[in-house]
């Protein structure tokens, strides 16, 4: 699957620079999970010179503005491209969907983010996933929160969702 290679990819490829993907793979899908896996841009075959070139200066004109998409919240750090989080040089890798939920508290952080709305956003309206996957992937999160001793939380809150927050 494209998502592992590219995760691979990522470890050893630690930089700012953004991301083309060149490929044969023409389908919305594949195009889609290229650019979530981490690319900038994508240009399926065949494609013509002139608009290679064009997508090409485009990416070099952006390069000194280019950052990577990151989430930081109190000194922690996730990475959109590399589903890495970080605090104080010390890393997790995490999976799809775990990415995907932290990436939800990150964006709210000090709010509470409710089970059915994680559902809805990460799995869609017509699934049968219920809480307990969810619950299983908020451990797993804090697991890896823990891992790198990063000094937040997710905390439960009754009747309500999660909430992320600093460590007390």
């Amino acid at each position: 699957m494209i998502q592992d290679y590219l995760n691979h990819w990522f470890i050893y490829w630690r930089s700012t620079n953004p991301a083309l993907f060149l490929t044969a793979r023409t389908e919305v899908s594949q195009r889609v999970e290229g650019l979530d896996a981490g690319a900038d841009d994508y240009l399926p075959k065949p494609f013509s010179t002139a608009e290679l070139l064009a997508r090409l200066r485009a990416m070099l004109r952006r390069k000194d503005n280019y950052t990577p998409d990151l989430l930081t919240f109190h000194g922690v750090t996730l990475n959109r491209s590399t589903y890495e989080l970080t605090f104080n040089g010390r890393a997790q890798n995490l999976s799809g969907k775990e990415f995907q939920v932290l990436e939800m508290l990150m964006q709210n952080p000090r709010l509470i983010v409710a089970t059915e709305q994680f559902i809805t956003h990460i799995w869609g309206w017509d699934t049968s996933v219920d809480a307990s996957v969810v619950w299983v992937h908020i451990s797993n999160i804090r697991k890896k929160i823990d891992g790198i001793q990063a000094p937040i939380r997710i905390r439960f809150v009754r009747s309500a969702g999660y909430i992320l927050e600093e460590s007390l």
